[in-house]
Parts: C-alpha cells; structure tokens; sequence
C-alpha cells in the first residue's frame, strides 16, 4: 500500500493484509439511490435535478459521506445483509486488480497512453460523469476504480497515517476533520488517478465528482 513516487501522504509503502471482502462492481448509480430516496423519504442529492448529472445509469453525485453511510444502512437493512464503505486499505487493494506495485488498474502507463482516453474526455467527461461500467474493468472485473468520480471511504483521514498504521486490516484514525476518499474525478485535468492516491474533504460536503460504492462482509 503507498506509493514511494507519490506524495508525501502516501509514504512509507507498507505492507497491508486485509480480511476477505465484496466490492460492487461499479458505482452507485442515480436509479439506485433513487430507490433509497424514495424508500425513506430522505431528501434528494444536491444535483439530483442538472441534465448533465441525472441520468438512471450515471453515478449519483453530491452525495456528503453521511448520506453514503445512510444508503449503506438502509441498503442492508432491505436485502438482510452487512453493506458499508470500504476502507481505504481495501479500496486500493481492489484497484489494483491483483497488479501488487504497479500505478495505475492497468500497470504502469500513463492515463493519455489509453486509447479510448480521449475519446472519454471529449465525450461525457466534458460536462459530467459517464455512465458506469464503461472502459475496461481491472483484474478483479471493477470498473471506473481510478476514474470518473471520486469515491468515499469509511476511514477519517490523516496524512500521516500510513506512519502509524496496522498491518491487518487498517481502518484510519479514530477521529479527525476530514473523511478519505480515493479515485479520480471528471472535473480534473488528468481524469484518472493512480491507485495509491490518497484525497479527502469534510464528511458533510457534496461535490459533482463525488459519489461512492459499496462493500460487504457476507458472501452468499
């Protein structure tokens, strides 16, 4: 985990272990937290009514991390199973697709190299994100992991965490002012991140380029 060409939040790499874990295949879309909305009467997201932010199959944005946290308890309340946030220590692992050390899903190529990259950009990624599921998915068949919109983890946020961290299962802080996430965003210039890219913004904040998926701790 880490990066040693990275930045400085990304230092030292560290060996990680985490317990076995299920992650959704694609983002959250807009037609499944619509599900939710209308489950629970809670109030619709931020930028539920922009043309170029609602269709069913983009991935729901504006989206604060306790609205996430809200969707994931509602979401195993309803199917009778444990769904959450992933930690950041299992978000990196499941980008990776299996590729232990290398940049980006794909290996160590920059995101330009691509070939369908900038056809990405001059298409949906001018003005939002595409729907889910386009490109090509990582070993582990996930799609978007380091692309389209940013993803929030549970885990509070230190820069200096990986310093301290332990080497089973890390979870974060206990406490902080910030929430991580990871992934890349439409909105950048460089629209795909690499893998141990590490972001983090306040828990209560709903930005364009932010939406999340789900993990889960049972596997029938």
């Amino acid at each position: 985990m880490g990066c040693e060409s990275g930045q400085d939040n990304e230092k030292p790499v560290h060996r990680v272990r985490t317990d076995q874990f299920m992650l959704a295949a694609c983002q959250v879309t807009n037609i499944e937290f619509e599900l939710f909305v209308r489950s629970t009467g809670s109030a619709a997201p931020r930028f539920w009514s922009d043309a170029n932010l609602n269709s069913p199959d983009q991935p729901v944005v504006g989206v604060s991390w306790d609205e996430a946290t809200r969707y994931c308890v509602w979401l195993s309340a309803a199917t009778g199973r444990h769904f959450r946030l992933p930690t950041e220590a299992e978000w990196e692992r499941a980008a990776r697709g299996g590729r232990e050390g290398a940049l980006y899903p794909w290996g160590d190529a920059p995101p330009q190299s691509r070939l369908d990259y900038a056809e990405r950009c001059a298409g949906d990624w001018r003005t939002g994100p595409e729907p889910v599921g386009r490109g090509q998915a990582n070993g582990f068949g996930l799609f978007n992991m380091c692309d389209n919109v940013h993803e929030w983890c549970s885990d509070w946020y230190s820069p200096t965490y990986y310093e301290i961290s332990p080497e089973r299962n890390p979870r974060g802080p206990d406490l902080g002012e910030r929430r991580a996430s990871r992934g890349g965003s439409w909105r950048h210039h460089i629209k795909m991140s690499r893998c141990a890219a590490r972001s983090s913004i306040p828990p209560g904040f709903q930005y364009a380029d932010y939406g999340f998926r789900v993990g889960c701790d049972q596997f029938q």
